[in-house]
This record gives C-alpha cells, sequence and structure tokens, in this order.
C-alpha cells in the first residue's frame, strides 16, 4: 500500500535426475510473486539444451500449461520474477538472462542492486561490450564470462567476478552440469536452499518457496558464500565469507517478506510482532481497537493489540485480486485505486478511536486517502502508528527509495504529517527499536541506511538506479 517496491525473487532447482523442474520452479516462483509482479521467466536445462521463457507479467499469466510443457523436463532449472525499476519495465529487462560463450552456457538471475553496475558497464563499453537491457543481472553475466575465460570452473568464476561487482546481489546461476547459490558479502538480501523428499535441491529467496515445493528447509547461504549444488552432491565456497559485517535489509522482516517465511534464524511473523508490540511501547493511545492495513501491517497491528490490550479487529478487506503492482500512473489513478483494492468494515469503525497500522509512509498521499476512507466510515478518531522510522534516505541496494525529494519525512515534521493525512496522532517505530526486531542469527546485523543514512557500503557515484536507466531507456528509443 506504500507503493514500496523492491527487485525481485530468485528460485532455482538441482535434480539428481530428469524430472519436471519447470512445474517445481513454476510452484516456487508463485510462492514468491509478492516480490515481483512484473515480469518473470524459467529457464530449463535438460542435458546442455536450455529451453526458456519470460515475458511481462504474473506467473500464473506468463506461464500457461501449454508454456509449462514447452519448457519441458530437465534436471536443473532457474526462474525469476521481477519488480523493475523507472525505465526498465519491459520483456527485455525479464529474467533470467541466457548466455552462451565459448566456454559454454550459463543462465543467471539475481536479487538486489550493484552499486558500481554504471561504472562496470561503462567500462565494458569501452571495451566493445553490447548491452540489450538496463539491468544489473547483464553487468553480472559480463563479469562473470570474463572470468570464466581464465578460471578453472563456473564457480570460481563466480568467486573472482565477486571481486568485482559490490552492492546487493543474491544469485542464481545455471550451467550446463551446476546449480550456484551466491549471496553478497554483507548479506543485503535472503537466500536460502533446501532438499524434497526425492533428492532435489531447492534454492529460493524465501523459506516460504521452499514450503510451496515439499522442500525441507536446509539453511540460509551465508554472506559471501557460494554453494555448488552438482551430481557429486554440494560444495560450499567461504572465501568472501566474514569479510564485513552482515547487513541484512531490515526492511525485508518489516514489508517485503512473506510472514510465514524464516530469514537468517528469525521468523517474519514473529518480528512483525515484535515491531507492533515496541511500538505500542513507544507510542500509547487510548482507544477502542487496533486494525492494521493489508498485508503488511495487520501481524504489527496484532503485535500492538496483544501488548497494549485493547482489541484487535478486522478493519479493511482487500481484494485478493490485485496486487502490489496495482498502481497506474499519476498520483490520481494511485488514489482512486485504493478504493478498489481496500475498503473498510463500517460497523468495525463507526464511533470508536481506532488505532491504525501501516509499515511506513512513503509520500504521504496514499496514507491520507486510506485516513479518509476511516472517517467516511464514521470512526471518531484515528492514530495511525508506522511499523518502521520515517525514511529519510536514499536506498542502493534494491529497495524503490531513490531519492529524498519524494519523502515526505524529508520535508515535514511528525506532527505536520499527521496533519497532512488527516489523523489524531502520529507515531514511527524509532530506529532503536527497528533494530531488535529480528533476533536471528546475524545478532543486530542489518541495514537501516533509508531510516539513519548509515550506509553500510561505499555511496555510488553518479546518477541513482532508477535515473540512470532512465536515461539508457531514452537513449535506446
Amino acid at each position: 500500500m506504500s507503493n514500496l517496491r523492491e527487485e525481485c525473487g530468485v528460485f532455482g532447482v538441482f535434480s539428481p535426475e530428469t524430472a519436471d523442474v519447470a512445474r517445481t520452479t513454476y510452484y516456487g516462483l508463485f510462492a514468491l510473486q509478492h516480490r515481483g509482479q512484473e515480469s518473470c521467466g524459467i529457464v530449463v536445462n535438460d542435458d546442455g539444451v536450455f529451453t526458456h521463457y519470460k515475458d511481462t507479467g504474473l506467473v500464473n499469466d506468463v506461464f500457461t500449461p501449454k508454456i509449462i510443457d514447452r519448457l519441458g523436463e530437465g534436471n536443473i532449472s532457474v526462474g525469476h520474477c521481477r519488480y523493475g525499476t523507472a525505465g526498465s519495465n519491459d520483456r527485455s529487462n525479464a529474467q533470467p538472462i541466457v548466455v552462451n560463450h565459448i566456454k559454454g552456457k550459463m543462465a543467471l538471475a539475481h536479487n538486489g542492486s550493484l552499486i558500481n553496475s554504471g561504472e562496470l558497464r561503462k567500462e565494458l563499453e569501452l571495451q566493445g561490450s553490447i548491452f540489450h537491457t538496463t539491468s544489473d543481472i547483464e553487468v553480472i553475466s559480463y563479469i562473470i564470462t570474463k572470468e570464466r575465460l581464465t578460471a578453472p570452473s563456473i564457480e570460481q568464476a563466480v568467486n573472482q567476478a565477486m571481486n568485482r561487482i559490490k552492492g546487493a546481489y543474491s544469485l542464481v546461476i545455471m550451467s550446463p552440469s551446476k546449480l550456484i547459490a551466491a549471496r553478497d558479502e554483507n548479506g543485503f538480501r535472503p537466500l536460502c536452499y533446501g532438499k524434497t523428499p526425492d533428492g532435489r535441491y531447492i534454492v529460493a529467496s524465501e523459506s516460504c518457496a521452499l514450503d510451496a515445493v515439499g522442500a525441507e528447509f536446509i539453511r540460509d547461504v551465508k554472506p559471501g558464500e557460494i554453494v555448488v549444488f552438482e551430481k557429486n552432491g554440494v560444495r560450499s565456497i567461504t572465501d568472501h565469507c566474514d569479510k564485513v559485517p552482515c547487513s541484512l535489509c531490515v526492511f525485508e522482516y518489516i514489508y517485503f517478506a512473506r510472514p510465514d517465511s524464516v530469514i537468517d534464524g528469525c521468523s517474519v511473523h514473529s518480528a512483525r510482532l515484535r515491531a507492533g508490540a515496541l511500538l505500542a511501547l513507544e507510542h500509547p493511545v487510548q482507544a477502542d481497537i487496533v486494525i492494521g492495513v493489508p498485508d503488511s501491517g495487520i501481524d504489527a497491528a496484532i503485535g500492538y493489540s496483544k501488548q497494549s490490550g485493547i482489541p484487535y479487529e478486522l478493519g479493511f478487506i482487500k481484494n485478493k485480486y490485485i496486487g502490489r503492482t496495482f498502481i497506474a500512473p499519476g498520483q490520481k489513478s494511485r488514489e482512486d485505486k485504493v478504493k478498489i483494492k481496500l475498503n473498510p468494515i463500517s460497523e468495525i469503525a463507526k464511533g470508536k478511536r481506532i488505532v491504525m497500522i501501516d509499515d511506513s509512509i512513503v509520500r504521504g498521499t496514499t496514507s491520507a486517502r486510506i485516513v479518509k476512507l476511516l472517517r467516511d466510515a464514521g470512526a471518531k478518531e484515528i492514530h495511525m502508528r508506522v511499523s518502521a522510522p520515517p525514511f529519510m534516505n536514499p536506498c542502493y541496494y534494491g529497495t524503490d527509495v531513490d531519492s529524498r525529494e519524494n519523502l515526505i519525512a524529508c520535508k515535514h515534521s511528525v506532527e505536520e504529517i499527521a496533519k497532512i493525512i488527516g489523523v489524531d496522532s502520529l507515531g514511527y517505530l524509532s530506529i532503536e527499536s527497528v533494530k531488535q526486531i529480528a533476533k536471528g542469527i546475524n545478532g543486530d546485523g542489518y541495514c537501516t541506511a533509508c531510516f539513519d543514512g548509515n550506509y553500510p557500503t561505499e555511496i555510488p557515484k553518479g546518477p541513482m538506479k532508477n535515473r540512470f536507466e532512465t536515461k539508457i531507456s531514452e537513449s535506446k528509443e
């Protein structure tokens, strides 16, 4: 509901025997659909023959039964569902991408955003490389391919490429004989793997996708780790591990991930309950009911209710057939779509003092529209509580927050924002508390740069990612 977007969801299958890996990947991508609804793709490897299909649209629309049958059986598959940034929402940027080079074939997909993609792209173009997309994955593929010319194996080429690519990336890579998973040194984006009862290894952005295909969770891929799946078993390369502190994006717990996922040892659902409980301690208020803005505000609302003792109620009904990307160009269209996407339950709201929980406020316009829906339904008071701190800084690691000029918290105080969106009071979760919501294997190792400006890497030079891609797209027309 906050119009935030994030790139993307990745999935991979390695089967010891020929199997219907395309259908398994389809189910996995369906479970990861919340991470990207702009485009999707699947590549299947059958004894070194790559068959692939990708297009814009939802997984269920792109992969019809006829397309799945056409992909056929194989023993390795990689898949991807994507959110794009401005200027890149076309089929050419859909992933995975397939590369044919002198050392063999390769298919790649990734989640995240490089901080040095512009620099690497310029260097490669000056050396004669020709780009067909505006996506980071094409830059990554060129770097790995160059390293493969001298490296003894595909995994060593990936290992050497990780010395050059900087920023956020969770990768799945397929060669004719191997499936490779790799995660950046900071571990900005999640990646895990598991195994099905029939011996297939599954790699996915979130554990909920493992559940969807009947795989038992084994573990998360460590920050900086490369995991190789092949006929001889599973191998791990840890040359890039423990070089820098872990910086998993804390917004994975607040908004991006599905609540039934477990990321780096911490349940997303539990993290959101904890965020709500901490909100109740930091911003108590006298009220009759607590409601959550679907979907990511609901868990935090339950946590707020339990901590405060104020009853939780289902305040909104959400249209189940509209996804996160149901946002038309132009602010007026965005506001109109709120009425279609959400509808308050008047019987619950009428005459009540309401605590409304949401995950974030970006521009404030959508929040104002939701508040108006409650007012029109007869709410007596509305006290908004946000399960994240105010957005104050752009993100360089894959979240679609590209400039301070679009962030309401950069221009107005909390009291002013409350008046703008029409609530009786407003409270944000503190930065200190947001670091405490997820207690996993990384301790307090989370990136909170969009809130406090403490970036765990160098800040990239040149234009912001969105504007860089827009410039490239415009020059292609």
